[in-house]
């Protein structure tokens, strides 16, 4: 089931997030309708806390094709390295709609989660989908991209947020 994505500014973005205790139905079905409400929005990431629901859960698919969806769950993430390599890639985000910038992070990290059936893997990542991991797990503690922005560019950034939510939220009889 689709869930609504919490669009900054929203206090709860800016919480950190607990780890998931056990890997159960109710953890399987939350998983389901993240990657459900991902595809639809469309993005390819969607943390937990977007929904909010405040626990490290993490849900990543940077397929192009519908046809060939290879969706990653990540559960309790914990990025154990991180390259002096750097790249940047113009992110986006579905709690910003609409706002993009290029951001700067480690071109390869390495993550160690547990996955959709309770396993504890870990996975190397590179290009995309590095940052694509980075950027989540950093919702998990609170930050957006837009925190590696300037400060004039993030109050931009903000206040067309904040005028695109009261205009979301007019009520049309």
């Amino acid at each position: 089931m689709q869930k609504k994505i919490l669009i900054e500014p929203d206090p709860i973005l800016r919480q950190k997030c607990e780890p998931l205790e056990k890997i159960d139905g109710n953890a399987k079905k939350l998983m389901d309708d993240m990657l459900e409400t991902m595809y639809a929005a469309p993005g390819i990431g969607l943390a937990a806390i977007q929904i909010g629901i405040l626990k490290r859960l993490v849900v990543i698919d940077i397929s192009k094709e519908k046809e060939k969806r290879k969706p990653i769950f990540l559960v309790n993430p914990e990025i154990i390295y991180r390259s002096k390599e750097t790249s940047v890639y113009e992110e986006g985000c579905l709690s910003l709609p609409g706002q993009f910038a290029e951001v700067e992070r480690p071109a390869e990290c390495s993550v160690k989660y547990i996955d959709y059936f309770g396993k504890e893997k870990e996975l190397k990542a590179n290009g995309l989908l590095a940052t694509c991991i980075q950027h989540e797990i950093d919702h998990l503690n609170g930050i957006l991209f837009i925190d590696y922005l300037s400060k004039l560019k993030k109050d931009m950034i903000i206040k067309k947020l904040i005028k695109h939510k009261k205009e979301i939220e007019r009520v049309i009889v």
